[in-house]
């Protein structure tokens, strides 16, 4: 019975009729691919039924590359998700946070919130195998989207599983700039304790104190503490927070301390045109002439 229904699996992903979908001549200048992918499809579920996972696995990644060229990426990440449950069951989970991967990055385009699941999936894909650093990229991925979102949140939750993790593989400086990205995002959230919470709980981390990141961090809270919003600027303008992911430096140059109040600006730092450093623009004489000669 198997070897009939594999035999049915084949006819339907190898048949004359899949073959001529996917061809062009004179008068069909366009591949077929609907119709190709419903006869990838047949040969999916054909070859789940005679519990052929190989096959199965590699009829739903045909069907959902056909999906795919016609649009259809939402069809064709759900075929890729499925396709991924039968990696991990017959054993071969790297190939399946991969297949993860090209989902999630075929997803960017169009709908950000199902990219993040479909890293997230990745991530746990590869940290139950315990490859935490390719689990951390994954979520790297998902957290930097959720920014974009503005789903601040679930943003400083996800940046937290990333430095967890990389202090357990014990890449410190990594974290230090994780501790940047979720100070930057409680900022966002005005949540100013969470904020230095982040900050001191990374006064554990081997180097941390005292480092050009720590230092940073510090005078941003302060400059924040005391709504000075000039030298918040000043701060996330610096080259540590500029040269970030791109993400996160658009956080940093967008950051407003809310009821700031703004130094007045010297005359060297004036806009072009205005006063050089130094000078002194003159007073304004008043004009005896002004209403004429009368």
């Amino acid at each position: 019975m198997a070897a009939e229904k594999i035999n049915q699996a084949h006819e339907h992903g190898q048949s004359r009729e899949t073959v001529s979908y996917l061809k062009t001549s004179f008068l069909k200048w366009k591949p077929d691919y609907d119709s190709a992918a419903a006869e990838y499809s047949k040969a999916a579920v054909a070859f789940k039924n005679a519990d052929a996972h190989t096959n199965n696995k590699t009829a739903l990644e045909q069907a959902a590359m056909m999906l795919k060229e016609m649009g259809r990426l939402s069809d064709a990440v759900c075929l890729i998700e499925k396709a991924s449950l039968m990696y991990v069951e017959n054993g071969t989970p790297d190939t399946a946070a991969l297949a993860l991967d090209r989902a999630g990055r075929l997803m960017e385009s169009q709908d950000l919130a199902k990219a993040v699941d479909l890293y997230q999936q990745a991530a746990g894909v590869f940290e139950n195998e315990e490859r935490l650093r390719q689990a951390v990229e994954m979520l790297g991925k998902a957290s930097r989207l959720l920014v974009r979102q503005h789903r601040f949140e679930e943003a400083a939750e996800s940046i937290q599983k990333e430095k967890n993790m990389y202090r357990e593989i014990e890449n410190f400086p990594t974290c230090f700039k994780k501790t940047i990205a979720q100070v930057l995002v409680h900022l966002h959230r005005n949540d100013f304790v969470a904020a230095d919470k982040s900050i001191r709980q990374s006064y554990s981390l081997p180097g941390f104190s005292g480092s050009e990141d720590c230092v940073c961090l510090e005078r941003l809270l302060q400059a924040f503490d005391q709504q000075d919003e000039d030298a918040v600027h000043q701060v996330t303008n610096s080259p540590l927070f500029k040269y970030m992911d791109n993400d996160y430096a658009k956080l940093a140059l967008s950051l407003r301390v809310p009821g700031a109040t703004k130094k007045k600006k010297l005359p060297a730092e004036s806009s072009e045109g205005g006063a050089r450093a130094g000078e002194v623009e003159p007073e304004e004489e008043d004009d005896e002439y002004a209403g004429g000669l009368c």
